[in-house]
């Protein structure tokens, strides 16, 4: 076998990896909670992205599964996890991702607020004042900010922020893993006492949480190595060193495009034996996942495209996905009567690879519940 058809090969067996490990290459039915639990978390920072994520990993899934496994079964939990970004993620888990990000995210709270001239008092006691706020049920942001500030807690810099800032008085106790994010009311998302409202679970130290965390990360998005980590976790480069090391007589080098990266040695042994073979097309929303476990994004598409992908102010665009390439981005527009649905690939395609982005266009309007129309844009 000569160079190139090495490198194509593990750079196929990598991905095939990945995509397995996203149920993103095969047709498994997978509930949205065991979804969120292989991925790490699904982004939720449009809701609507999040809940098309779920379905390029399912496509047998319907939109009211989504709303019951985060309203009615409560297999799910909206709340602010990694890189202080809005995430879906497993219950079960929850526990988990509070215990490793806590003492970080708090102290990065903390920052935030002291240069917007709110003091660790006042973020401190205004925290407390949502946790009672809270205690007959779930409110609206609006709500929580007018009943906090009326307690005169706050100075007048400190009002400012708590009224203008996403979670305002509520950011605290976000970051804490005390509040989580409760049902609508019509337009406006609400929050909630996470001690009423998910069962309870045996509490997880810090150390123990972040060792969890590190292991799954890396069986999702492995090979990685410490500063992809750092990226996608949100914790400082000091903080990741210190985790890494403590892990490290489970972990296995691995060449990865070039690059060394780190893998857990129970999934290197999955590596080596995959029998993955291409062929795999999917049409991923904005800030899938996917596109997020990396802080060097060479394994997934050419330098020239990257703009057209990883777009300003941290945008990412819906993109479409072969063998865990992307080929091109695409869009869709409700119309009357009709979405249509707009594929921009990179390169000419193959007839057979036009064929699976039409199938997968079906499908997606299928779970939109939208007659569709396909506008191919060269």
């Amino acid at each position: 076998m000569n160079a190139k058809n090495k490198t194509l090969s593990s750079r196929l067996r990598i991905a095939g990896f990945r995509l397995a490990r996203h149920h993103l290459a095969g047709k498994a039915r997978a509930a949205p909670s065991a979804i969120c639990r292989d991925v790490c978390g699904i982004q939720a920072q449009v809701m609507s992205a999040a809940a098309l994520a779920l379905w390029a990993r399912n496509h047998q899934l319907a939109r009211a599964e989504i709303q019951s496994a985060l309203w009615e079964s409560r297999t799910l939990v909206k709340t602010g996890l990694m890189r202080g970004t809005l995430h879906l993620v497993a219950a079960e888990d929850f526990p988990v991702y509070i215990a490793a990000l806590r003492s970080s995210r708090v102290r990065q709270t903390l920052q935030i607020m002291a240069r917007y001239g709110v003091s660790e008092k006042e973020a401190r006691a205004a925290g407390d004042a949502v946790i009672e706020m809270l205690r007959a049920g779930p409110l609206t942001k609006q709500e929580l900010t007018e009943r906090v500030l009326a307690l005169g807690i706050a100075s007048k810099k400190a009002r400012r922020w708590f009224e203008l800032s996403s979670w305002g008085v509520g950011r605290m106790p976000i970051v804490e893993g005390r509040v989580c994010y409760g049902p609508a009311r019509g337009q406006d998302v609400t929050l909630i006492r996470t001690d009423r409202w998910l069962p309870e679970h045996k509490p997880v130290s810090e150390q123990e949480g972040q060792r969890i965390f590190l292991r799954r990360y890396l069986g999702a998005y492995g090979p990685a190595d410490a500063r992809d980590f750092s990226k996608w976790s949100g914790l400082s480069a000091s903080e990741v060193r210190s985790l890494w090391l403590s892990l490290e007589s489970e972990l296995v080098a691995v060449n990865a495009d070039g690059r060394q990266g780190f893998m857990l040695r129970e999934d290197a042994d999955a590596l080596g034996d995959s029998d993955f073979c291409g062929g795999v097309l999917r049409l991923l929303p904005n800030f899938d996942a996917y596109l997020l476990g990396h802080l060097n994004k060479d394994h997934l598409l050419d330098a020239r495209h990257y703009k057209r992908v990883y777009r300003n102010q941290g945008w990412i665009s819906p993109t479409i996905l072969l063998d865990g390439k992307i080929i091109g981005t695409w869009s869709y527009a409700p119309r009357a009567k009709t979405t249509i649905f707009t594929i921009q690939p990179f390169e000419a395609l193959s007839k057979a690879v036009h064929t699976k982005i039409e199938e997968e266009t079906r499908s997606l309007a299928n779970f939109l519940q939208t007659p569709l129309k396909i506008a191919w844009k060269p």
